[in-house]
């Protein structure tokens, strides 16, 4: 890949140094833009992880007959993905790739987004500053895909 945009800039006479730069200068200019709203996405997932609110979360669904790694990966999933990433991985150490609670978590991870960070990140840096109906639209997707993932699951795999 290197070398063909290498040969590109010959072919078209493009001093190849000189667009490095430019494009580092613009980058710098597109990280302030965004640093302030990741650090306070940063922040306010910390201060969500460590009020207690998962382990409140966790306790109101434990009627539902799914364990508790599942339910943390899907309280997980709009904030962080990696951190989802994570407990998906758990959840295939401790049951096994090709077991339900595997292929539910699979498609759950696959038909939910971070929308947290897509809120915070994306639309803090084009400036969108009115992000509510966004925020409503996009965690009601989440739990559309949560619920459609364990229908499914359920049909083709319980």
């Amino acid at each position: 890949m290197v070398l063909i945009i290498v040969i590109y800039a010959l072919f078209k006479k493009i001093d190849l140094y000189e667009a490095f730069i430019e494009g580092s200068k613009e980058s710098f200019k597109m990280i302030i833009t965004i640093f302030p709203n990741l650090l306070a996405m940063i922040l306010s997932v910390n201060i969500i992880i460590n009020s207690g609110f998962f382990n409140t979360l966790i306790s109101l669904f434990t009627n539902i007959k799914l364990p508790i790694e599942l339910i943390t990966l899907i309280a997980t999933k709009p904030i962080s993905g990696s951190a989802s990433l994570a407990l998906l991985n758990n959840i295939f150490s401790k049951y096994g790739v090709d077991s339900f609670y595997s292929l539910l978590a699979s498609t759950i991870q696959g038909c939910t987004d971070t929308t947290f960070y897509v809120i915070a990140l994306y639309y803090g840096s084009i400036g969108i500053k009115k992000t509510k109906y966004a925020m409503i639209t996009s965690l009601f997707g989440d739990m559309v895909g949560i619920l459609t993932s364990i229908i499914l699951c359920y049909v083709f795999f319980g």
